[in-house]
């Protein structure tokens, strides 16, 4: 396997990201590759997309594995970790990316859409890191980082469901943090606030300038920038630094 971009980093390690295929979760994967990890691209409809980002890893010289499962179910979690384990025999970087938005009033928001919320960003975390753990813990070593959002910061109108479920990935974070620390595993959060990426497409227009008015730096920000952030949190640098809540996000929030 090749080196890492800085020569030492994460050669040897496996990634495990979700919600690969595209936006933060591609590029993601593109930057653990980059620091020398096998990346397994989990995509639950973006066959040919996903398939693109581990043919590119490829490539460029590293490993990669492409993988369909719904995380937002059980059998889809289970599945996705055994294809993980069976082709790499570990996973020492989880990164908890999948998700879904859903922007509408509470009222309007049935049992099955916040259902659905809940188990596509809440359960699924929950179950990849139960999942990963065993074998973190054999090895005192591992980092698990969620993908969270802004809005699991402060709330927004019109996204209970969304924020709520990203809020519980908070939670879900700090708690778990403090409990499998002494094992040496770092757990943490990103929360990205407005990125240009295919979810906030519909940000146009009005809409959009008066984000940008509110955003000091004046402009979204992208998959890379995250990226950046999830890199030096799954490295080998960042094991002081746990039970946080990292949140690039333009100044919006702080």
């Amino acid at each position: 396997m090749r080196k890492g971009r800085n020569g030492v980093t994460m050669v040897g390690q496996v990634a495990l990201v979700t919600g690969a295929s595209r936006g933060i979760g591609r590029a993601v994967a593109e930057a653990l590759s980059r620091e020398g990890a096998a990346v397994v691209v989990n995509y639950r409809r973006s066959a040919e997309a996903a398939l693109a980002v581990a043919q590119k890893i490829e490539q460029a010289g590293g490993a990669a594995l492409a993988v369909q499962a719904d995380v937002g179910t059980v059998a889809g979690c289970e599945a996705l970790m055994a294809k993980a384990m069976d082709q790499f025999g570990r996973v020492d970087i989880l990164v908890n990316n999948a998700g879904d938005a859903l922007e509408k009033l509470l009222v309007d928001t049935s049992v099955d859409e916040w259902d659905r919320l809940m188990a596509v960003h809440m359960r699924s975390a929950y179950l990849l890191s139960r999942l990963a753990l065993g074998s973190m813990a054999e090895r005192r070593y591992g980092r698990i980082i969620t993908v969270s959002s802004i809005w699991g910061i402060s709330g927004a109108s019109n996204e209970v469901a969304y924020s709520a479920a990203k809020a519980g990935q908070i939670g879900f974070t700090k708690a778990l943090a403090q409990e499998v620390g002494p094992w040496g595993i770092t757990v943490n959060a990103v929360a990205p606030g407005a990125i240009a990426t295919d979810m906030n497409a519909g940000l146009t227009g009005d809409a959009l300038a008066a984000w940008l008015d509110r955003t000091p730096v004046g402009r979204l920000g992208t998959a890379a920038e995250v990226a950046a952030v999830v890199r030096f949190l799954a490295g080998p640098g960042a094991g002081f630094i746990t039970g946080q809540v990292i949140s690039p996000n333009g100044g919006v929030v702080t």
